[in-house]
């Protein structure tokens, strides 16, 4: 684990979460102490159903937003605009 003062960290945010993007930790210090670690997310589990049929070839996703399919009549916005609006 890569240790990185508070400082460094504010100064070069940016750099610093490329390195945890690509996996590394990073324990963050104050005054030589240690107060926080910063490491990867792992995969929510509530989405992992999804991951799962794209893998076994069940669904396709290109990465996009999803979208009604074309012809659904019954669909007057898209899948996106719904799934924000019930989170509100």
């Amino acid at each position: 684990m890569d240790r990185v003062g508070i400082r460094e960290l504010k100064a070069q945010l940016s750099r610093h979460l490329k390195r945890v993007r690509a996996g590394r930790r990073l324990l963050v210090t104050e005054r030589g102490r240690t107060i926080a670690t910063i490491h990867p997310v792992e995969a929510h589990a509530a989405s992992s159903w999804a991951h799962d049929l794209v893998q076994t070839g069940r669904a396709r996703w290109a990465g996009g937003k999803p979208r009604a399919r074309a012809g659904s009549s019954r669909m007057k916005r898209t899948v996106a605009t719904a799934v924000i609006e019930d989170r509100r």
